[in-house]
């Protein structure tokens, strides 16, 4: 296993507000950020905002202001939304800051020098929301982008072209020597069947048409088309190319730092075929792996800012706290696959393994071990029958699936796995009955035990959802006495380590929802209300 992890979300474009579908994908990656620091790997976690381009250009002009004034303004949001979300992000690129964009025209230049890049015109079917070229097998005959559906228009100038066809063949064997590369791997057959064997053309690195973005030193008139800018912004952060290159060093060339990553569906393209591309050209590692998230959904139709149709996340953590946020977003969604957001299925997803699964676990173990021990947990004693024993070795097996699953970005079924454990549990109360054992003298080893087996069970749970519940597990370990040494993630291994703690009853972790009002609620929120 390797010691370091380099994990990145796509730079967002700051042409609006952040919705919900951003926060999905900032969030899992913050969630395997915070797994593998837990763990106690080196982390390094980026994210930031992707800045030039002819939308803003035209957006800021609209608006009466410079386009850098525009940026600044709508990038304060998205600090604004990560503090709220508890994103904990090492760094935050912009592509408008000085350490971005010398670093891409150096690009550009190592590039054209070594002849990878050459001048030429381009005309073609252009997407301005998307700032995509397409074919005419692409737009169709209703020439309408195949990204966004909106209209194209045809577009011609001078223009810088990179070279795909020099790396095609290089990139296929790629794929065959790295096929956990692209992820899922229907994106790897998409990638091949539908843009590189119909022909793959040359693409465009540079545009004319706009002033917004990075010039480029051999020729001002021209600025570095968006690809080619916003891509390089996962080594520009770790300082590639400069003198203070220690980060990129550690986290991007050592063989020892697991590099990852993390985008949506409607950026794969740029991602997993010219990234590469780029990096071969400039004689640089590749990721080891790009895992792309489906979209999330509202009904059958993509969320998106542009046709108006999302959720703000500041009045569902106003309302329902971060961690039940958090939890929706990586629980609901099989990560890797579309999904859809709709106010049942959060109210559900909250009230049946939030509230009543591990909320009511929490409180029911608390009251039993107040009422029947002091308030201190008894000693471990070992297995003391087969249902003991077998909640303990579930235990150990969750521990086990759960760190096979979140090492290969498999959250949901990471999530699902503590929460087999969870019901277990639940279910183990009621297969145990201890206020039937507390009635008998000849049980009180049983009792003892069916105490410290429920205690360590929200121990582990409390443990393993950490990531997730950023606030919530710290409340569910003040209730049972965890501090210290036992919130080393290697304590887990041990069983048995809530012996001798003292638990102490406060608030409900997660009060069930009233179906009705907070549907009601949240539909409102929807509709802007």
């Amino acid at each position: 296993m390797k010691k370091r992890f380099y994990i990145t979300t796509p730079i967002y474009y700051p042409s609006a507000r952040l919705h919900i579908g951003h926060a999905y994908c900032t969030v899992l990656t913050d969630i395997f950020a915070r797994y593998k620091r837990f763990r106690g790997f080196e982390c390094y976690f980026l994210t930031g905002a992707d800045e030039h381009g002819e939308k803003i250009q035209k957006n800021a002009e609209k608006a009466g202001v410079s386009p850098q004034e525009f940026v600044d303004e709508i990038v304060k949001g998205f600090h604004k939304l990560w503090d709220l979300l508890y994103i904990s992000n090492n760094d935050f690129i912009r592509t408008t800051e000085e350490r971005h964009w010398k670093t891409v025209q150096d690009i550009f230049t190592k590039l054209y020098n070594n002849g990878d890049i050459y001048l030429g015109k381009y005309k073609g079917w252009y997407c301005t929301p998307c700032e995509s070229f397409w074919t005419d097998t692409q737009v169709g005959p209703d020439h309408l982008c195949p990204e966004c559906g909106r209209p194209v228009q045809v577009a011609e100038e001078e223009a810088y072209f990179f070279k795909t066809s020099k790396y095609v063949d290089r990139l296929l064997k790629f794929y065959d020597d790295n096929p956990n590369f692209l992820t899922p791997e229907s994106r790897k057959n998409e990638m091949i069947n539908t843009f590189i064997k119909p022909g793959l053309d040359d693409l465009c690195v540079s545009r004319t048409s706009f002033s917004w973005g990075v010039p480029i030193k051999e020729n001002p008139r021209h600025v570095v088309y968006v690809w080619l800018d916003a891509l390089t912004n996962y080594i520009t952060a770790l300082g590639y190319n400069t003198e203070n290159d220690e980060l990129f060093q550690k986290f991007w060339q050592d063989e020892e730092s697991e590099t990852i990553h993390i985008l949506g569906a409607d950026i794969t393209r740029f991602h997993a075929i010219y990234w590469p591309m780029f990096l071969m050209a400039l004689g640089l590692r590749l990721p080891d792996r790009e895992f792309i998230h489906g979209l999330l959904m509202m009904k059958d139709s993509k969320m998106s800012k542009s046709k108006g149709n999302v959720v703000d996340p500041y009045p569902m953590v106003e309302r329902y706290g971060v961690d039940a946020l958090r939890y929706y977003l990586a629980r609901e969604v099989n990560f890797g696959n579309d999904g859809n957001f709709s106010p049942e299925q959060f109210v559900e997803r909250i009230n049946v393994d939030l509230a009543n699964a591990l909320g009511n676990l929490l409180n029911r173990t608390v009251s039993m071990v107040n009422k029947y021990y002091d308030g201190v947990i008894p000693a471990y004693t070992g297995r003391v029958n087969d249902v003991d024993g077998n909640l303990e070795d579930l235990t150990k097996i969750t521990i086990n699936n759960y760190e096979k699953l979140m090492d290969d970005l498999k959250i949901t079924e990471a999530i699902a796995a503590v929460n087999e454990l969870v019901n277990k549990s639940n279910k183990y109360i009621d297969e145990t009955e201890p206020w039937n054992l507390a009635k008998d003298p000849n049980k009180k080893e049983n009792l003892a035990s069916v105490m410290l087996h429920l205690t360590n069970s929200l121990y582990v749970a409390g443990m393993l959802l950490k990531p997730i519940l950023v606030t919530a597990s710290d409340k569910l370990f003040e209730q049972i006495g965890i501090s210290g040494d036992l919130l080393n993630y290697e304590s887990i291994y041990n069983y048995g380590k809530t012996a001798g703690l003292k638990v102490e009853k406060k608030d409900q972790l997660f009060p069930r929802l009233d179906g009705a009002i907070e549907i009601e609620f949240i539909q409102a929120m929807m509709n802007g209300k």
